[in-house]
């Protein structure tokens, strides 16, 4: 009866040890969230514990960025924890210590970094800080648990870790990006200052320097077309008749001014016809003979009886073809048709 007792007893403690050992595989290893309960209900549970998560987040949001650890309680101890013949999990970290596991994250910069998993910037999205001081998108460390069954940190594989709501790599990226709209702000009054600058102050060298000058001349023309009320093409107008009667009165002028040659000065342009030596009208381009001047040799009776005429400017014509050039010319005083000059002429 002793030994049937005892047998009883061993088997029941092999039994309770081998339930407890299950129960502590079911609920920590397979799957943090998994029971042995009925789907439906199950359902019902993630459903409410969903709804609770949003209205704590919009409640989170709504209030001053704070911290807060997302496990509100510890979970409970299974089975074989409570027997002893697994280590119960180690308690809760306080303040004091997510104070020193937040230090060691800044020390080691992993808000300033990619997220671990899906190698993105943090931006403004929600950030987490495990137990073990690394720090990944709250999306995607759930995504992760998803995936993998189990609370495993991603780069260490510590298990059974806390997870910490913080928001260091939101506070780096408004400080970035006001450091970025400080700097273009900056930079826009720098260029805009210079702009300025540059329409006050002359550059030294020449190049730039004819440049400016000739946009201040083109800024002066442009604002004295401007202000001008009359139609620019008839002002332009306007000028060229001006500047053509001015030519006209000069040119008159000119002409009467022009005295006429006295008997020793017909002997001195002359004189200058026999040194150049030109025997040729540049008009009918023929040879031009008269009873003063030398005749070549060979020249014909016909064009020695041609008259000549002598100008004022030294140049000879025939008398027909300079009549002729006179009677086709549009001025009221012709000019030589070598020279352009106001002339007097002689017949020789």
């Amino acid at each position: 009866m002793h030994s049937a007792g005892l047998t009883s007893k061993a088997g029941n403690k092999l039994v309770l040890t081998s339930a407890a050992f299950q129960d502590h595989i079911t609920r920590s290893l397979l799957h943090p969230n998994f029971q042995l309960s009925d789907p439906f209900l199950r359902g019902k549970r993630k459903a409410a514990r969903r709804r609770v998560e949003e209205r704590g987040l919009q409640a989170h949001d709504q209030q001053e960025e704070r911290e807060y650890v997302l496990e509100s309680a510890p979970p409970p101890l299974t089975l074989a924890q409570k027997l002893g013949l697994v280590a119960s999990p180690a308690g809760r970290l306080t303040e004091d210590d997510w104070t020193q596991v937040k230090a060691r994250s800044v020390q080691e910069g992993d808000s300033a970094h990619p997220c671990a998993i899906c190698r993105e910037e943090f931006c403004l999205q929600s950030q987490v800080l495990l137990s073990c001081s690394h720090v990944f998108h709250r999306a995607c460390l759930q995504a992760f648990e998803r995936f993998c069954g189990r609370r495993c940190c991603p780069m260490c594989r510590k298990e059974q870790y806390e997870t910490r709501v913080i928001h260091d790599a939101a506070r780096l990226f408004r400080h970035q990006c006001a450091t970025r709209i400080q700097a273009c702000w900056r930079g826009y009054l720098a260029r805009k200052r210079f702009r300025q600058l540059r329409k006050s102050i002359w550059p030294k060298d020449k190049q730039l320097r004819r440049k400016f000058f000739e946009a201040k001349l083109q800024e002066l023309n442009d604002s004295f077309v401007r202000y001008c009320h009359t139609d620019t093409e008839a002002f332009l107008s306007d000028i060229n008749r001006s500047l053509s009667s001015s030519r006209r009165v000069f040119q008159q002028l000119e002409r009467k001014h022009v005295s006429e040659p006295q008997e020793r000065d017909w002997d001195r342009i002359q004189s200058q016809v026999v040194q150049r030596g030109v025997w040729d009208c540049p008009i009918c381009l023929t040879a031009l003979c008269s009873q003063s001047l030398p005749t070549e040799a060979g020249t014909s009776s016909h064009q020695q009886r041609r008259p000549t005429v002598l100008l004022s400017c030294s140049h000879i014509f025939h008398q027909l073809c300079l009549e002729a050039f006179e009677t086709f010319s549009i001025e009221s005083r012709p000019s030589c048709p070598l020279c352009r000059s106001v002339y007097h002429k002689k017949l020789i």
